[in-house]
């Protein structure tokens, strides 16, 4: 009875969920759109004969339903992908995209894809959907199907491997998770030689370029105007920090001089990745 009664909750309770929200697909320029939903965001570049999709989503259905979004759009068959990073949510849609693309991302990038893969864990598509061509340079300039693309690296940031997307004649910049509305604080990958340092060096690099349009890896379209403002608040904070680390304090001070919410109680959840005073701290705290 206990059993079937449980079994009976179960079903009730995954009828309640409420189903997940549809994607949008809005259009930023001719033939150039962007997709969230899904994961992380992803853009869409109609080329003369194909389809160049930014990011992947988390998925393989995730990437189905991409799929179908570029459908939409036009007939035209994707061709090839840029991926702005390794990140689970940007890379495992790949699962579901036909065989034989084109895959570009930084070389670092790759390496980490390989790890996951080779460990099982986040950010590892299947083996047949790794990165077939890496950017080993800090800029690189191609035209794909007849789009010119520059795709940037300066140094780890939220990654070793982020790749910025600037399509120059539309002015758009697609920056990945170097830009992720949903917290306030940059997202750093620790694990994956990600700095706070390189996240503003990177994030500088973004707003030197000739654009208007700016898509996030999470959120909504951003302007360079809210970068600027982005960048001078981590800057003031990140200062803030190191000061007080100079000065001796210790972390748990740091945190409460900076106003950090309080850690969660025995088996709450905390966020996802550690906040900006965490971030610094341990950066600080490892060089010295």
């Amino acid at each position: 009875m206990r059993l079937s009664f449980l079994l009976v909750f179960a079903v009730i309770a995954g009828a309640q969920q409420p189903p997940a929200p549809p994607f949008e697909t809005k259009q930023l320029a001719k033939d150039v759109y962007w997709v969230n939903g899904g994961g992380g965001n992803s853009g869409v570049i109609i080329g003369q004969k194909g389809v160049i999709i930014v990011d992947a989503k988390t998925t393989a259905d995730g990437g189905k339903q991409l799929l179908a979004e570029v459908a939409k759009l036009t007939p035209k068959p994707v061709t090839t992908v840029i991926l702005t990073h390794s990140d689970g949510d940007h890379v495992n849609g790949l699962a579901a995209f036909p065989a034989g693309l084109t895959i570009i991302a930084q070389e670092n990038d790759k390496k980490e894809q390989e790890a996951a893969l080779k460990a099982g864990g986040r950010g590892a598509p299947p083996a047949d959907r790794l990165p077939t061509k890496v950017v080993t340079k800090q800029k690189e300039t191609m035209k794909i199907d007849g789009v010119s693309f520059t795709l940037l690296h300066w140094v780890p940031a939220h990654t070793s491997g982020d790749l910025i997307v600037y399509l120059p004649a539309q002015k758009i910049v697609f920056t990945g998770d170097i830009i992720a509305t949903q917290r306030p604080d940059p997202i750093i990958h620790l694990e994956k030689n990600g700095s706070t340092e390189g996240w503003i060096t990177t994030t500088k690099g973004i707003l030197a370029l000739n654009a208007d349009t700016f898509v996030p890896g999470h959120g909504d379209i951003q302007t360079k105007a809210q970068i600027q403002a982005r960048l001078d608040a981590i800057v003031a904070r990140r200062d803030k920090i190191l000061a007080m680390i100079k000065d001796g304090k210790t972390l748990p001070e740091i945190k409460a001089a900076m106003g950090d919410p309080p850690p969660p109680a025995a088996g709450g959840r905390g966020p996802a990745f550690g906040s900006l005073t965490d971030i610094v701290y341990q950066e600080a705290t490892k060089k010295s």
